[in-house]
């Protein structure tokens, strides 16, 4: 495989997604909706975005025996992803998003994850030799935290570089952020983890420094298009996002994770590479639907060019 391959642990959905006016309350229906399908899923749209960005990419999924599942691995063949390291279930049915896009741009997501919820730490260890050989593990906690955690004891023995994009939001054991060499959460999932609120740079640097408590080497908290905290130990840089007009941001965080991973894998460095990340999810948020809008390197590479 060689240590410049990104492993991409996490889950493969098939988004159902209706464009609406607005994002319906409890007990109201909208109508005039859209409708459209699209492939997703956390762990699927990374993998997506860092082979389009460019990146030697390897995913270790796990979807169900249906047409939802062979859609998906065959999407993955056709942007060079590795496939042979996921997994079908004859006992639940892929994962499945219900998606509401609302004319700003915003959006409200219920998920049945089918048989994400079935890739377990074993599926891990059958595939640790492709872990431990990578350069970089990229993760998510859209499959179960178990799993996760397997996956990063893995990369961590073999001193690899993890990233963790902790989402969606949920506390998370010390032990995993110790073994996380980047933390990547927006503002709702960094307050989750450490119980501060994020409503400007000062209280996002205050989490930072409770997540460097927490054994978290690097930190990035991503506010959309205000830009990102880069933060380490040492030093905390506040990056810029690029100002577009939003379509759907459905998938904007994926995009810039699978991105991120890439541009650390070129060795470029920190702010640098948010940025290259910042540009992808960018144009992403110009499209709709979840892997539909992700750009490809030409598109990346013109789009900062133009910026």
């Amino acid at each position: 495989m060689g240590n410049n391959t990104i492993v991409v642990v996490g889950s493969s959905n098939t988004d159902m997604i209706i464009k609406v006016p607005r994002i319906p309350r409890p007990g109201e229906t909208v109508l005039g909706g859209q409708f459209s399908m699209a492939a997703g899923g956390k762990g699927a749209n990374q993998a997506v975005a860092a082979a389009r960005a460019g990146g030697k990419v390897l995913l270790i999924a796990r979807v169900g025996e249906d047409l939802f599942g062979e859609e998906a691995v065959q999407s993955f063949e056709r942007d060079t992803i590795d496939v042979h390291c996921i997994t079908r279930d004859d006992q639940a049915p892929s994962g499945i998003a219900l998606i509401f896009v609302g004319e700003g741009g915003e959006n409200s997501i219920a998920v049945a994850p089918g048989a994400n919820a079935n890739l377990t730490p074993a599926h891990v260890d059958r595939f640790s030799r492709q872990i431990s050989e990578a350069g970089t593990l990229l993760t998510q906690l859209e499959t179960p935290l178990e799993t996760v955690l397997r996956a990063t004891e893995v990369a961590a023995a073999s001193g690899k570089r993890i990233i963790l994009n902790p989402a969606p939001a949920r506390p998370v054991p010390v032990e995993l952020l110790r073994r996380v060499s980047i933390l990547t959460p927006n503002e709702t999932e960094a307050e989750v983890l450490t119980g501060i609120p994020i409503t400007d740079n000062k209280s996002a640097a205050a989490a930072a420094e409770h997540l460097f408590d927490q054994g978290v080497s690097v930190v990035i908290i991503t506010l959309g298009a205000r830009g990102a905290l880069v933060a380490t130990r040492e030093k905390q840089e506040w990056a810029p996002g690029f100002h577009v007009k939003a379509l759907d941001t459905t998938a904007a965080g994926d995009v810039f994770n699978g991105a991120l991973a890439v541009a650390l894998n070129e060795n470029e460095p920190l702010v640098d590479a948010v940025r290259f990340a910042h540009a992808a999810a960018a144009i992403s948020v110009t499209r709709l639907g979840a892997q539909p809008s992700i750009p490809h390197r030409k598109e990346i590479d013109e789009f900062l060019a133009r910026h």
